[in-house]
């Protein structure tokens, strides 16, 4: 093994120093203006054409050599009228980098991340990546900006819907993942194959703790908390090779994100050893200005003298930097070096071998919507939904044993099909499907349509998704849902409602009412869907509520008053058969939430990993208390905590044991839980690991995942489950980011969610 080690890194660093040799070159022959060039990013039209595309301002800029890169371009041919444009008409023939907003699928969509991150499935996270990768490669794209690894706990926030959740450990997991599955594990020659991409990870860094969950907005934290909160993610994707990072638009310690060495340099470069480059986030070295840190050209200057390498649509760097330097703000070392970085990434992408080896025409019928990509998207799907209440109901059957959940549905029965999510197929997909293909997807009512072979559906859209017109056409962002007369469409709904056996409503958010610039005020169900539910709840048939949402919502009415509940988030182009396969049997629900669910919108933000304080109350108080840390008007506990969701099935955890009760500080010991299907049907659990340090030199949370194993038992099965504890597990950082371990009495906790755990005590020595 040894020398099988030392064989790679000796090719590593050959292929390292053919790269550099290779790059060396180039830039002896290029000019200033050809240098800024590369350090230029901008979005291409999709007027682009083959015949006129060099006529364009776009095409003129890349014959100039302008431009290093362009983004949010769709096809074969029009990408490749462009790099044309780069390799034939510019003065080097520097091919172009070509990126693309691919955040949860190609045309294949999958779960938006948020969802992804509740299957805590982490080699289908990275399938699903490789498939992405796979589908943008054969249309063109050789750079995606994903994957989007911030930690977020407040709910307004629209943006948690593109994220792994509140917990650093899972979302470290999910980093590795994603970095994994778009660049591949292994390289040819140092470079990506060709059905691989270029990650971007974003948005670095703590964009995710924006104030009030108002996107855009600003970010205040100690080191302390950045590195065991915040960062962990961004840390894991550098750790794993990722090629490019994304700065964020927030401040970190009063500088902004952009323009910041400390975080850029100090962390990013000479902590973590990433060796990619840099991307500002669209406009944002324009966008400096206005926080008051100067103007254009000086915040070009500390961009670039931070560790910046590609301006993204500010047009700072390449119509600045030449100024700059001749002031002597920044010094052609500081060019060479982003130049560089950039040329290197293009290297590692094979485009100065082939500029077209991401555009074979010939590729798109054979990678892109698959049937096999189909089907991978619709299975996860069904990992990521989160049940949250089932409850029983009579069994009128003579022969019945009795009350039985309500889901799954029996097929054979009067389905009415509610809510004005249940017969769109653009919403459902979710936020962010840049390049999707919506006609090709089916609705819910479609996909259920086919499946009732003895039953019956019937289908009102019921209600508009809320009173506000302006509201709702503001949320759609151009997938729009059709508006009805209020009056008409509630007695239709009504009247359905009550010749059914079984009311499903898909209701909640649409796509884009989370997502960018989609912070929200209010967490609950929107007006109009809300009055139709309770109208609904009143003709006392059993109801299962499909809510849809990109975010932790307020469901404390709905808990109280709906029989099921099933958290479906917007699961992808699959979505309609996904939910079909789940609500009537062919599939059960094995999400688990990577988001903690609030009882009411003043607890946020909620989270589970939190410091306590000096004066708590017990779990699970109901009364108010004078003089302790909680609310007037509400517990507080959640709705829904962190790892919680139910399935088709029980389970149930004894037997919590220790190998020993003391361990070494550089020792190991295995902390074993027998877990039990109770049920009678096989089923998917996800087994969660915490630990928490009674005393330490600093407030510790008073718990924190350290691990997981997703495992499925058949009914009846027992298993027992092991972790292995060592310091990764036991130690947190310190403000400088090293990793501190300290003797003491630890809890080992394993159980279903964050509430539900037994506990045994660790002594580390």
């Amino acid at each position: 093994m040894l020398i099988g080690c030392l064989i790679a890194c000796q090719m590593l660093q050959a292929q390292t120093t053919e790269m550099r040799q290779f790059v060396d070159k180039l830039m002896s022959k290029m000019t200033l203006e050809e240098k800024l060039g590369q350090l230029n990013l901008v979005p291409a039209s999709d007027e682009i054409v083959t015949g006129g595309a060099v006529d364009t301002q776009v095409g003129q800029r890349i014959a100039n050599g302008q431009l290093g890169g362009i983004f949010n371009l769709k096809g074969v041919d029009k990408i490749r009228a462009l790099q044309d444009i780069a390799v034939k008409k510019s003065r080097l023939g520097i091919p172009l980098i070509v990126g693309m907003d691919v955040i949860h699928g190609y045309e294949t969509i999958f779960p938006i991340p948020l969802a992804l991150s509740c299957s805590w499935d982490i080699p289908a996270i990275e399938n699903m990546a490789r498939i992405s990768a796979q589908e943008a490669t054969a249309d063109g794209i050789n750079w995606v900006y994903s994957p989007m690894v911030d930690i977020c706990v407040d709910a307004r926030w629209g943006r948690i819907a593109e994220g792994g959740g509140e917990d650093p450990y899972l979302g470290s997991e999910i980093a590795r993942a994603y970095v994994c599955g778009y660049q591949g594990k292994k390289r040819e020659s140092g470079q990506l194959k060709v059905e691989n991409v270029m990650a971007c990870v974003k948005h670095y860094a703590l964009y995710g703790a924006v104030e009030a969950g108002r996107d855009y907005n600003t970010v205040d934290m100690s080191r302390l908390r950045m590195y065991n909160q915040y960062l962990p993610p961004y840390k894991a994707a550098a750790e794993a090779g990722a090629g490019s990072f994304m700065s964020s638009f927030n401040i970190v310690d009063g500088q902004h994100a952009t323009a910041n060495h400390w975080l850029l340099t100090d962390v990013l470069r000479d902590q973590w050893k990433f060796d990619g480059f840099v991307v500002t986030d669209y406009g944002s070295i324009n966008e400096m200005s206005i926080w008051g840190y100067g103007d254009l050209k000086s915040n070009s200057a500390k961009a670039l003298k931070a560790g910046t390498d590609m301006d993204m649509c500010a047009n700072g760097f390449v119509g600045t930097l030449a100024a700059s330097l001749q002031d002597g703000t920044i010094t052609m070392a500081d060019i060479d070096q982003a130049c560089r970085r950039v040329l290197e990434a293009k290297w590692k992408l094979g485009l100065f071998d082939n500029p077209y080896r991401y555009l074979d025409a010939k590729r798109r019928a054979k990678d892109i919507y698959t049937k096999e990509n189909r089907a991978a998207s619709r299975q996860l799907a069904t990992e990521t939904f989160v049940l949250l209440k089932n409850s029983l109901t009579p069994n009128p059957s003579p022969k019945g044993k009795g009350d039985k959940p309500l889901l799954p549905l029996n097929a054979n029965k009067t389905i009415a099909l509610i809510g004005p999510l249940a017969n769109d197929r653009a919403n459902i997909a979710g936020t962010w499907c840049v390049a999707y293909t919506p006609e090709r997807y089916a609705t819910i009512k479609e996909a259920l349509e086919s499946r009732l072979p003895k039953g019956k559906l019937l289908y009102a859209q019921g209600c508009n998704l809320t009173h506000d017109a302006n509201l709702q056409q503001a949320a759609e962002f151009g997938k729009n849902i059709p508006r009805v007369d209020a009056a008409k469409a509630k007695a239709e709904a009504l009247a359905i409602a009550k010749k059914a056996d079984v009311i499903v409503c898909a209701m909640g958010e649409c796509a884009d009412f989370s997502g960018e610039s989609s912070s929200r005020a209010t967490l609950e169900m929107p007006d109009a869907q809300r009055e139709l539910l309770e109208e609904l709840v009143k003709i006392g048939k059993p109801i299962v509520l499909l809510n849809f949402s990109g975010r932790p919502t307020v469901l404390t009415w709905e808990q109280e008053h709906v029989d099921a509940i099933m958290n479906v988030w917007f699961a992808g182009s699959e979505a309609g058969d996904a939910i079909a396969d789940v609500l009537l049997g062919d599939a059960a629900p094995s999400g688990r939430l990577t988001v903690t669910m609030p009882q009411a919108l003043g607890q946020v933000p909620l989270y589970y990993n939190h410091l306590n304080t000096g004066r708590p109350v017990e779990k699970g108080a109901d009364k108010y208390r004078k003089y302790a840390s909680n609310y007037l008007e509400v517990r507080n506990d959640p709705l829904y905590p962190f790892g919680y969701g139910l399935t088709y099935t029980t389970f149930s955890y004894s037997d919590l044991s220790l190998s020993s009760d003391k361990m070494a500080a550089d020792g190991s010991v295995e902390a074993s839980i027998v877990v039990s299907n109770n049920g009678q049907r096989d089923g998917d659990e996800i087994v969660q690991l915490y630990i928490h340090q009674q005393a330490a030199s600093i407030a510790r949370p008073v718990k924190e995942l350290r691990g997981f194993q997703r495992i499925h038992l058949k009914a009846g099965e027992q298993r027992r489950v092991t972790f292995c504890i060592d310091r990764e597990h036991l130690q947190y950082l310190n403000g400088q980011g090293e990793p501190v371990l300290e003797s003491g009495r630890f809890d080992i906790m394993i159980g279903g969610n964050s509430d539900d755990t037994l506990s045994k005590t660790l002594s580390v020595q």
